[in-house]
């Protein structure tokens, strides 16, 4: 088995999730950037995890803003997996959307 097959739990990331930035996610072809945007990386801090870090990618439109500081968020379809980059093992994520934890009605 590789460890790329491996699922890891969502949950394992915490019981809160807060959205601190928002940058679009590219398109690489032999390694290289293109200017054609796929999605966009929502990062998100990990206050059960010491404030750690993971950048969740969603394709498609832009669903959220930055915002001022942080807000809770939830993601749908969240997805969290190993890959490799530079020979090292990362964490990473993706979703299919994202929704403010506590809405203001």
């Amino acid at each position: 088995m590789k460890i790329t097959d491996l699922i890891i739990d969502p949950k394992s990331l915490g019981s809160k999730l807060w959205l601190v930035e928002v940058s679009p996610a590219y398109e690489y072809q032999n390694n290289r950037r293109t200017d054609t945007v796929l999605g966009f990386r929502y990062t998100v801090a990990l206050p059960d995890k010491g404030l750690d870090k993971i950048n969740v990618r969603i394709d498609g439109d832009k669903l959220m803003d930055a915002p001022d500081g942080y807000v809770e968020v939830r993601f749908d379809g969240l997805e969290v997996f190993v890959y490799w980059s530079q020979g090292q093992p990362q964490v990473g994520a993706k979703a299919t959307g994202i929704h403010l934890a506590n809405p203001k009605t």
